[in-house]
Formats: C-alpha cells, structure tokens, sequence
C-alpha cells in the first residue's frame, strides 16, 4: 500500500501533464469572448495543420441601437494563431481587440469583409470592399512573433482595378501601379508602375497592433 502510495503521485502528475498539452481550439478562447469564425492551415512548415480564432467579446453594453432603429452587436474581434503538434494545439500569438465589429456603420457602403487566409505558410489578414477593391496584410511567423511581411490593395471602380499598390517590408520596396486606360472596362487596364524605398526599421508584430483600422499603409 505505501509503494502506491509513493507512486500514486508521480502517475497523477503524468495524467495531468498529458491534459494539459492535449488542447483544443476552444480551450484557448479567454473568458468574456466566443468563437467567430476558425480557419485551418500549416503556418510553419511543418505538414501539420494550425488553428486561427477569431474571437469575438460578449460584452452586452456593446449591443447598441444603429441609425436604422436596429439592434446591432458592436464588440471588437480578435485573432488567437495556435500551432498544432502531436498532443494537441500550443498557443503561437494572439491579440484580442485588434479587429472592429462587423456591425460598424459603413456609412453610405457597407462595412468591408474580413477575413483570414493561410498561404504558403503565411497568415493573411484580408479585407473585401467590395466593387471598390480590397487590401490585405501579410504575416510570417519569425522572432517568436507573426510579423507583418507585406501588404497588398487595389483600389477599384467596378470591375477596373484604378491603383494597385504592393509592398515588401522585408526588401522595403513598394511598388504603385496606376491605371492609365480611361476607357478600360476591366482586365484591359495599362498600369503605369512606380517604385519607391520606404524607411522601417521593426517590422510590425501582430500582437501588438491595436486596431487594424488605424493601420495607415501611406505612411510607408
């Protein structure tokens, strides 16, 4: 009886440390929020399929009337990027506030899409506006952090892309190219390219961006 006895905590604290990697997605939703949306893909090369939350706060203060007498929830979101291994899912970076709702007033649009997309191990940050175009973030887990890599957009009337605007924070090139075709009706667009150098000196960490709205890319 004592020999259980002695063992009996070793095998206890095994159980327990098997638990506590054996995680899943919701395991690492904070207290006060839900899940929004979850998407899957391989975020550091390892063949192993990787977890994105985004995550929405349940804050009932928040659900307010809008200028159409409707009630609307206008919680932040967040993201939470988790790395899949063989016992479960560890937590890779997080920021729980840097999106705004998706009940924000558009005025006389609507409010652009959000979403995220998982390419060739990168996380991609993206926003649809619609007729009038998108942009989109790009990030690279390196440093112990995912860090903002590149950013995309295109400014559109309709089908016709007016200005394209593309840039490398890693070789700190940017790339505008300007559609000089007045009569284009999309796909026939003759861009006029300009290149520039921007000044960075740290790349932008994911986790430390507090509001993906007030991120101005023409400062760069």
């Amino acid at each position: 009886m004592n020999k259980i006895l002695k063992i009996l905590p070793f095998f206890l604290l095994t159980i327990l440390s098997c638990k506590g990697q054996d995680k899943e997605p919701s395991d690492f939703i904070p207290e006060g929020y839900v899940e929004f949306e979850k998407y899957y893909g391989d975020l550091n090369k390892d063949g192993l399929k990787d977890c994105v939350l985004i995550i929405k706060k349940t804050d009932t203060t928040n659900i307010v009337t809008n200028r159409f007498d409707k009630k609307v929830d206008r919680n932040r979101r967040g993201i939470v990027v988790l790395f899949k291994n063989e016992e479960g899912y560890q937590l890779a970076d997080k920021n729980y506030n840097c999106f705004s709702s998706e009940n924000e007033d558009g005025g006389v649009y609507f409010p652009p899409d959000l979403w995220i997309e998982i390419k060739n191990e990168k996380l991609c940050v993206h926003y649809g506006y619609g007729r009038y175009g998108y942009w989109e973030y790009t990030f690279r887990f390196q440093n112990s952090n995912f860090e903002l890599i590149g950013y995309d957009s295109s400014s559109n009337r309709g089908p016709v892309a007016n200005t394209v605007t593309s840039i490398n924070f890693l070789t700190k090139k940017k790339l505008v190219k300007e559609n000089t075709n007045e009569n284009a009706e999309g796909g026939d667009e003759t861009f006029k390219e300009t290149w520039n150098t921007i000044e960075i000196e740290n790349l932008i960490k994911l986790s430390e961006i507090k509001d993906f709205d007030e991120l101005d890319m023409y400062n760069y």
